[in-house]
């Protein structure tokens, strides 16, 4: 008997039809197709290459970034209330039932601060600091642009002195 060497075992291997090599436990033992292989030269490099991990960061350093971020929002609210207590000092005539407008504003801004105080969703404060630049630039332009109409009644003569 001659001893059976690698190539002539491959050959003999190559020649059995693909169903008997699955059979055959001892020739082949898993099936593996090219199409579980990767599709691309990218996929392959992704697969076998050493992917660089993001630093993670520790407990202490997001603590650091989450603080960070809240001090800009605690500041961006507080100039924000500054801002609407600043403006409201316009607001100099009554309501209706006889209390000055510029004690409603206050007294109404503060309800809405005290309301959002423990919101921890950056989307929500975010949207509710812009809904409050924007609420208090549009109430200041629309009081000069009243105050502009008055000033132009008044230099034309025909509005009435209060």
């Amino acid at each position: 008997m001659t001893p059976i060497t690698k190539l002539q075992k491959w050959r003999s291997i190559s020649m059995i039809p693909l169903n008997n090599l699955i059979a055959r436990c001892d020739v082949v033992s898993i099936r593996r197709l090219l199409h579980n292989g990767p599709d691309t030269l990218e996929e392959l490099l992704e697969r076998h290459l050493a992917k660089e991990q993001k630093p993670t960061l520790d407990d202490e350093e997001a603590e650091l970034l989450n603080r960070r971020r809240l001090t800009s929002t605690r500041r961006e609210a507080l100039s924000l209330y500054r801002d609407i207590l600043r403006a409201s000092r316009f607001f100099t005539w009554t309501d209706s039932r006889g209390f000055l407008w510029r004690d409603i504003l206050r007294e109404n801004a503060r309800k809405e601060f005290e309301a959002a105080r423990f919101e921890t969703d950056p989307e929500i404060v975010t949207r509710l600091l812009l809904g409050g630049q924007d609420a208090v630039e549009s109430a200041l332009e629309k009081l000069a642009e009243k105050h502009r109409q008055e000033i132009e009644k008044e230099r034309s003569g025909g509005g009435d002195r209060r």
